[in-house]
């Protein structure tokens, strides 16, 4: 299998988007998100969810025919694992993603120092609801598992409905941080937790967030591989009856066309 040669335009690409991605994903958080005892304590997580979902949708929309539209590490993995990036390439990428981020994570923190304080600029952490760790690390698995899956199913796959891709992407990205939100923080993404985490020192327990995230990207390429590639045909581009011989058609290796009756 011949793998996608990757340049300086899609590592900028990487490093623009998850800037992008992460400022409109801490600064929402900064703003909407309050802290509480409770799961939604003066908390609008549905204005989280859609701004973060739509956000995701945007930047894909913007670099995806440029860098494939990762700016995730557990995304990167995923498309290394499969073999649709090289393993060089991967590293830089996430190295990009992960400059991206504490850019991004850095700007909500100037243009909202104050503000940000009390919710440590949108970094994750996760919440007394849970259990612990291995409850934190088992929602951003299962999160990313989600997440994964459906951009291997519509982006990767044969069978996959590709121009629906960013939209079936972004909205995935909305329900899981609706969910999630109150949890962990829905970071979902190894490089927006880091972000945040640098920027605010508030680490959140570092292994749930990458732990999770790399075992939900590699049991989300199990599922794929072996579930969704493995059944059902791909679909026809195009239908037999209309495909008309190229002699009917007058086009190329067709015999000279008669003439018309008067």
């Amino acid at each position: 299998m011949e793998l996608e040669q990757k340049g300086m335009s899609a590592y900028l690409a990487e490093v623009i988007g998850t800037f992008l991605l992460v400022f409109f994903i801490t600064s929402v958080v900064t703003l909407y998100v309050s802290t509480g005892a409770q799961a939604s304590f003066g908390s609008d997580f549905a204005v989280v969810g859609f701004v973060q979902g739509l956000t995701l949708f945007g930047v894909i929309c913007m670099f995806g025919a440029v860098s494939g539209g990762h700016f995730n590490p557990a995304v990167t993995l995923a498309a290394a694992t499969i073999r649709k990036i090289s393993v060089i390439d991967a590293v830089i990428y996430v190295l990009a993603q992960l400059i991206g981020a504490v850019g991004g994570a850095y700007l909500t923190k100037l243009l909202l120092e104050d503000e940000g304080r009390a919710v440590h600029y949108g970094a994750g952490s996760v919440s007394s609801l849970l259990s612990g760790n291995v409850a934190g690390a088992a929602v951003e698995g299962i999160g990313v598992f989600a997440l994964v899956l459906v951009i291997l199913a519509v982006v990767f796959s044969e069978k996959g409905a590709k121009d629906w891709g960013p939209l079936a992407i972004g909205l995935t990205f909305v329900f899981m941080v609706m969910v999630g939100g109150p949890l962990t923080g829905a970071c979902y993404n190894p490089a927006r937790w880091f972000g945040a985490a640098l920027v605010s020192s508030e680490w959140g327990g570092v292994w749930p967030y990458l732990v999770g995230p790399v075992v939900g990207a590699l049991v989300a390429v199990g599922v794929w591989r072996f579930v969704i590639e493995a059944g059902g045909a791909a679909p026809t581009r195009k239908s037999p009856e209309r495909a008309a011989p190229a002699a009917a058609r007058g086009g190329k290796g067709a015999g000279p066309a008669e003439p018309k009756k008067a």
